[in-house]
């Protein structure tokens, strides 16, 4: 069980692990210990997550979002299993928990008519120095 809030919490069927060979740093041992953890979950499936959460952490989520609605994440920071599988928990659970976080909707509002007006004289004025930059005629 995953907890990401009070409200929401992650059954254990929604996730699964795969272990692989991690690249990188670690000698032989890399060749024979499967370090890198990958971890899925079945965000489309979950009954605890609502809709709108759902579509967000999918945009969120980019390319580790599969066709099936699962979420991949892998890990292989650390040579050990059990450390990387904690980091991949870890993002999983911050990827969720930004995902809650609704956008904050935007209000259109008019400029207003003092606005307008220093706007428009500020680009008047701006006209007329760029205006005084051209040649200078002899006057004869």
């Amino acid at each position: 069980m995953l907890r990401i809030n009070d409200q929401i919490t992650i059954a254990d069927w929604e996730l699964s692990e795969g272990f692989s060979r991690s690249s990188g740093p670690g000698g032989q041992n890399v060749n024979k210990v499967e370090t890198a953890v990958e971890l899925r979950f079945e965000a489309e499936r979950s009954p605890n997550l609502p809709g709108p959460v759902k579509t967000r952490l999918k945009r969120l989520a980019g390319r580790r979002w599969t066709t099936e609605g699962a979420i991949v994440i892998r890990a292989e920071e650390t040579r050990s299993q059990i450390r990387n599988r904690e980091i991949a928990r870890d993002r999983l659970v911050e990827l969720i928990r930004q995902a809650l976080v609704a956008p904050k909707l935007r209000i259109a509002t008019k400029p207003t008519l003092g606005s307008q007006r220093r706007r428009l004289a500020a680009k008047s004025q701006r006209g007329t120095v760029k205006a005084m930059r051209g040649k200078i005629e002899d006057e004869e």
